[in-house]
């Protein structure tokens, strides 16, 4: 049952991108077949998680993803209630959104393509949020980046689509490659990428090996989630269709930052010097994106700038979660 709330998105992804008699009728059927069992079944883990008080953390490896002499990584989830909540999120929004985007592109010709990349979308966003260990978490991570340039450039004969899918790779690298960084310093540090075993091992790091971890995440999420000096790239991202706006722009994807931070609340509660950081950074972005969104005459574009600011409040709110 588990399993299948990763297997539905991906099969309805290569259904539609490489079947070519289903037709429109074929292809609606399948994607919004595939996305409600999805949801369901996220229904399902949110209620047995949060409603069962002998629910316990489920470890679910699939199979030996990277096996060499110093590292193991199991590709499988875990579900817990952060997990359950996130799955619910997403699944309900991708659901309500592929629902919306059968009408609003059914005279594109192109409608195949494009839920089909949504779809890539949802799956590589569950493979993000259900992760039990970094290396599987970033590669979420990058699949939902790879997912948002596609779905950006979707009209890939306008030349400003194409400007502001490369600025969203380009500007969003600065983040990735800071989150990388902290991947490998806590290898470094720990000899595991597992979060069960980093949780046990981490009252053994120093306080600075701590703080510079976690200065390496909280870059590496406020890229993801558009805080000042990394938010370039969300206003012109509203240059895609109207649903990638609302699926990955304005929902999703731009919450990730926000769950590595509290998937990683073990660590950053240690981190004295960034939890004050955290807040001055939230509480900037807070102001600064509420205040341009209010001269905005885009409505596309005062949608992403109050979405800048409503994650500037969580990031400002995070640090009484941490502590």
């Amino acid at each position: 049952m588990y399993n299948l709330i990763l297997l539905l998105p991906l099969l309805n992804f290569f259904g539609l991108l490489f079947s070519e008699v289903l037709g429109i009728r074929g292809t609606i059927f399948l994607n919004l077949s595939c996305m409600l069992g999805t949801f369901l079944i996220s229904v399902y883990i949110l209620i047995e998680t949060l409603f069962n008080i002998e629910f316990s953390p489920i470890f679910l490896p699939i199979w030996v993803w990277i096996n060499v002499e110093l590292l193991q990584v199991e590709f499988g989830g875990f579900f817990d209630s952060l997990t359950a909540i996130m799955l619910f999120v997403v699944t309900f929004i991708s659901l309500l959104v592929h629902i919306y985007s059968c009408e609003y592109m059914k005279n594109d010709s192109h409608l195949q393509r494009f839920l089909a990349y949504l779809s890539l979308f949802t799956f590589f966003m569950i493979v993000l949020v259900t992760s039990n260990n970094f290396i599987q978490l970033f590669t979420g991570w990058e699949g939902v980046g790879l997912c948002s340039y596609l779905l950006i450039n979707f009209w890939f004969t306008r030349i400003q689509a194409n400007k502001a899918a490369i600025k969203a790779v380009i500007v969003n690298r600065i983040g990735d490659t800071a989150f990388a960084i902290a991947i490998f310093l806590i290898f470094k540090t720990t000899g595991s990428v597992d979060f069960s075993t980093i949780f046990l091992l981490s009252d053994k790091l120093s306080n600075f090996e701590i703080n510079t971890i976690c200065f390496f995440l909280f870059l590496g999420a406020m890229g993801k989630s558009a805080q000042i000096g990394l938010h370039t790239w969300l206003p012109d991202a509203m240059e895609g269709p109207t649903p990638v706006s609302a699926l990955i722009h304005a929902a999703t994807m731009v919450t990730a930052g926000i769950f590595l931070i509290i998937r990683c609340s073990f660590l950053f509660q240690e981190a004295n010097l960034i939890l004050p950081l955290m807040t001055i950074i939230g509480s900037l972005t807070t102001f600064f994106a509420a205040t341009t969104a209010l001269v905005q005459t885009d409505l596309k574009r005062v949608i992403a700038y109050s979405t800048c600011s409503q994650l500037g409040y969580m990031i400002n709110s995070l640090w009484a979660f941490c502590i």
